[in-house]
């Protein structure tokens, strides 16, 4: 997995964002943050080559469902390949037709972001947000995470601004020091 998201990251680092995978330590965080265990609906959010997606087959419910987007195809067919029980499509969260997925009274339990907030115009940071949290249930979690020391520059600040405008309760976890670079989970609930 570490070559195609190296390759995917050289070939497009605005839209990958990282320099490598997030860690197990910092997926496990996220999922406990997200509260994948009772998830019935799932929607993760540039899973990229996985490391969340693992961790979300490993702790969510039989029979609960699961919707993965990302927009570059190279990770979507890994995902396809490695998990083919789950759901991938290529599309943009921002403009991605959810109702087809959780039928007309639907809701996503939890929604994993892997994207790359502080790396966004604010046209596209507000333009996501509004378009997945109104689709998440009244107490569902979006957990997202972000990098240590960018949180304190202007799009890391303005994205936490508007995700709290967006929930009822924003909470920040510990700093995970062995993820590259270190980073904490935002737990934004509805």
């Amino acid at each position: 997995m570490s070559w195609i998201f190296f390759r995917e990251a050289l070939a497009n680092w605005r839209a990958t964002g990282a320099v490598a995978p997030s860690s197990a330590k910092l997926a496990r965080r996220m999922i406990r943050a997200a509260g994948i265990e009772t998830a019935r609906c799932i929607l993760e959010l540039g899973p990229g080559t996985g490391p969340f997606t693992s961790q979300i087959c490993a702790a969510m419910p039989g029979g609960a469902r699961y919707l993965g987007l990302d927009m570059n195809p190279a990770f979507v067919a890994t995902l396809r390949a490695r998990f083919p029980h789950l759901r991938f499509e290529t599309a943009p969260a921002q403009d991605f037709d959810y109702a087809e997925f959780l039928g007309p009274e639907g809701w996503f339990d939890a929604i994993v972001s892997g994207l790359p907030w502080t790396a966004f115009p604010e046209s596209l940071q507000v333009a996501i947000l509004d378009h997945v949290m109104p689709l998440l249930r009244e107490g569902g979690v979006l957990a997202t995470f972000a990098y240590s020391g960018f949180h304190l520059l202007p799009n890391g600040r303005r994205f936490r601004s508007l995700l709290s405008e967006r929930c009822s309760r924003l909470d920040s976890s510990r700093t995970v020091w062995p993820n590259l670079p270190p980073a904490f989970v935002y737990s934004a609930v509805k």
